[in-house]
């Protein structure tokens, strides 16, 4: 009974961390909301008029907006978790002081918010499209969540490694940036692991992201199967990276409660 009383406070403590979060991230602007959804709809229209200017459907006869959207919202699922939890200590220290609060609490409490957040978003996108075209067909909602859900965790653990590294120094954010970058052409966002030659598609496959995408497409688009793509991979990955995130935090939590 004592771990279930534990266990529901800590859920207590992260749910109110997360309406902490959505009030600062979202609450201190009129538009709110609103600019979650602006982000991914500027990058899907953009690339949207080069695919119309260079005269480039969706491969594979998919619709263009859900394509590019199943791949810009998935990419920035895991990129925005990554960028906010890498944040997560050195932005909420005070907060630290409250023994109820835990470190890993804020990372929780964060990457709840950006799933949330995205997946509201991808849902307005395709909805509205839905509506725009008349038509809605979907494979399968739970491999799409299920793709969403990899990118969370994927942007968790890596971003758990740099919320550590950043109590040590300032270079490891530093570093994340030009690390991040290059991830977006490479992603899978443009383009599907079916569509390339084997000798690229095998150097692209090493990214986890890359599965990400491909699995929240293989559950869009009914005839499209990513048969390339490996969800035990992806959670290697994160398996990989929780642990040296958890031990990192472990590392520093003393550093953290000094200060």
């Amino acid at each position: 009974m004592t771990y279930v009383n534990g266990a529901l406070a800590q859920f207590r403590v992260i749910h109110a961390l997360a309406l902490r979060e959505t009030k600062t991230r979202f609450g201190q602007h009129r538009a709110g909301y609103v600019w979650a959804l602006l982000e991914p709809i500027f990058w899907i229209g953009t690339f949207y008029a080069l695919f119309a200017l260079a005269g480039r459907e969706g491969p594979a006869g998919m619709d263009l907006v859900p394509f590019l959207a199943t791949g810009i919202v998935t990419y920035q699922i895991f990129s925005v978790t990554t960028d906010k939890v890498s944040q997560a200590i050195n932005g909420n220290k005070a907060l630290l002081f409250y023994p109820q609060v835990q470190p890993l609490d804020l990372v929780f409490a964060r990457t709840i918010l950006e799933a949330a957040t995205f997946v509201i978003v991808f849902a307005l996108i395709v909805g509205a499209n839905a509506l725009a075209a008349q038509t809605l067909e979907v494979g399968s909602v739970l491999r799409v969540l299920w793709g969403m859900t990899l990118a969370s965790l994927l942007g968790m653990t890596l971003g758990l490694v740099f919320c550590a590294l950043n109590v040590v120094s300032q270079t490891a954010d530093r570093v994340r940036g030009p690390m991040m970058r290059p991830l977006f052409w490479v992603s899978g966002l443009f383009f599907t692991a079916n569509s390339l030659p084997s000798q690229v598609r095998e150097v692209l496959l090493w990214n986890p992201v890359f599965h990400c995408t491909e699995i929240v497409r293989d559950g869009w688009f009914p005839p499209y199967h990513a048969i390339h793509a490996s969800s035990a991979y992806v959670l290697v990955w994160v398996v990989g990276l929780a642990f040296a995130g958890l031990t990192l935090e472990r590392v520093v939590r003393r550093r953290v409660q000094v200060t």
